[in-house]
């Protein structure tokens, strides 16, 4: 019965089909040529010779034939949900949510029928189509898809399979030809990767590129065994949009962004040689080739810090509307987050980098100057925006904070050594005994003596204070090596010590006491004639009796 009722369908059709272009043939004459809309198994099912709005014939027979062969090949399609259903002055034959056509009474004129009555025959036509097209189809056409399916799978195993067998094949190659091409990665005394650390990342390398090809190859597989079967089309579309999807869109993002990456790039490049260009002009006053009254040449450099810190800056300033996100209020509120942390947890930094700049323009001081800070003597190494570094006579050195180098006062020593001279000064107390003049002169010649001293200026000697057992006298002395003061006054001490005893000066203050009857003198003995000996006790009698 089921065959009868097929066969019954197909012979309704015929004869549909037949009316229709005995129809077509006998209005031919005098009228537009037709455009055939095809059916799902590749039959004329009937003309459009009239176009709707800006469709021509052509067009909607062309759009009609995609969509009868779109719903042949869905698998679920039910041809009796094809209906008519009337629409203002037309019929629209519809399949769900799908319009396959409008029907027109300017359709229908060039076959001699009402738009109605056009509009039945056209979709019966359609739905005798689908199913003359699903029956010839059956169960060959889905062995042959399950067979299709296979193959797709063999191969893909296949492929699977040699992946596997190159990735052992290349294991072996690696592993006998490591010792051959494998060097360690060195920059002098220092190894950024050893041969055990490049062999461990290549072979990780062709593990993730063997695991990224295998992920590749089941990518590409599944959406083609999906799309080997109608109900499944649309989970290899699915698929392919999972995964596709995004890529696209950081595609589009990326090509979308490129006139502003441009302008990024011509900004960073236009102020990068214009930084150059600052820095060479800032260079060429630290040579003290280029000469600005006013400008000294130790802070060529340090303005010119500060100058390509406010060019970077202005550099930010101008790439920041170019930059992806820069107007989301996300992004504008990490960065006022920052702002926030920066400028509560940097109060110290910034106070240091504020006296920094002070002290550079002070030039209280400059690297290799020998000075002192509070209690800290020696000489300067190094000078940041943020400390001071001064290296000692003990070979220590000395992180101090700019801060407190503003707050407190420092002595510099060699600021006037390579000019006048720096004078290095001692005091030496004697008792009232010795002429002052022949201390002078001894302290004087003690000085000349004394290596490192200058001798023009001329040393001089200075009586500070007369006190109850001694008086005290400051030497004053020229000397051009400011960092060498220590070895200075060591040597100026023996000399004075030397001096004095060799004139037969005796150093006894503040604190020393000697009862001269009978008691050496406290001049050493190389300096004692060698007849010295040591005086006897003076006894003097005083007789009171006349007798």
């Amino acid at each position: 019965m089921k065959s009868i009722g097929y066969l019954f369908i197909l012979v309704i059709m015929g004869v549909v089909s037949a009316e229709i272009l005995a129809q077509t043939d006998s209005l031919k004459h005098g009228k537009p040529d037709g455009k055939a809309v095809v059916g799902a198994t590749g039959d004329t099912l009937f003309f459009i010779y009239s176009k709707i709005g800006a469709s021509t014939a052509a067009e909607r027979s062309l759009r009609i034939s995609k969509k009868i062969q779109k719903l042949a090949n869905d698998d679920f399609v039910n041809v009796d949900s094809i209906v008519a259903i009337k629409y203002e002055n037309a019929y629209d034959i519809v399949y769900g949510e799908t319009i396959i056509m409008s029907v027109t009474e300017d359709d229908a004129s060039y076959y001699g029928k009402t738009a109605e009555l056009f509009s039945n025959v056209v979709r019966e036509s359609i739905t005798k189509s689908i199913v003359k097209a699903k029956e010839s189809r059956g169960w060959l056409k889905t062995l042959l898809r399950v067979g299709l399916m296979i193959v797709v799978i063999g191969v893909a195993w296949l492929i699977f399979w040699f992946i596997g067998k190159g990735y052992s094949k290349v294991l072996q190659y690696v592993d006998r030809s490591k010792d051959k091409w494998l060097r360690s990665l060195s920059f002098k005394d220092y190894t950024f990767l050893s041969t055990e650390q490049e062999l461990h990342l290549l072979l990780l390398f062709i593990k993730v590129f063997k695991w990224f090809v295998y992920a590749i190859l089941l990518y590409i597989t599944l959406p083609i065994i999906f799309s080997i079967f109608p109900f499944s089309r649309e989970w290899a579309d699915a698929l392919f949009s999972l995964i596709w999807a995004p890529f696209k869109k950081v595609f589009t993002s990326i090509w979308s962004y490129l006139p502003n990456l441009f302008s990024i790039l011509v900004i960073y490049f236009v102020m990068r040689y214009f930084i150059r260009f600052v820095r060479y002009v800032f260079c060429e006053i630290e040579a003290e080739k280029l000469k600005i009254s006013g400008f000294h040449a130790d802070w060529a450099m340090p303005t010119y810090s500060i100058v390509k810190f406010l060019l970077y800056a202005f550099t930010l300033v101008l790439i920041f509307p170019y930059l992806p996100g820069s107007d989301s209020n996300i992004f504008k509120g990490v960065s006022v987050f920052i702002g926030v942390l920066f400028s509560l947890g940097s109060s110290s930094a910034i106070a240091n980098m504020v006296a920094g700049l002070v002290i550079t323009y002070m030039r209280p001081f400059r690297i290799g100057d020998r000075i002192k800070i509070g209690d800290v003597v020696g000489d300067v190494i190094e000078k940041t925006l943020l400390v001071t570094r001064v290296k000692t006579v003990k070979n220590e050195i000395v992180t101090i904070p700019n801060s407190s180098v503003l707050s407190g006062n420092t002595t510099n020593y060699s600021s006037e050594a390579s000019g006048a001279g720096l004078i290095v000064h001692t005091t030496v107390t004697i008792g009232y005994d010795v002429p002052w003049r022949d201390m002078h002169q001894a302290l004087i010649d003690a000085a000349l003596k004394t290596e490192m001293i200058m001798s023009d200026p001329k040393p001089f000697v200075l009586q500070t204070s007369l006190d109850d057992f001694y008086v005290s006298y400051q030497l004053n002395a020229y000397t051009k090596e400011a960092s060498k003061q220590a070895m200075v006054y060591s040597n100026l001490h023996q000399n004075i010590q030397d001096i004095c005893n060799e004139r037969g000066i005796e150093i006894l203050s503040p604190h020393y006491r000697a009862a001269r009857d009978g008691n050496m003198t406290t001049i050493p003995a190389d300096y004692l004639p060698k007849d010295y000996k040591t005086p006897s006790f003076k006894v003097n009698v005083e007789n009171t009796n006349d007798k």
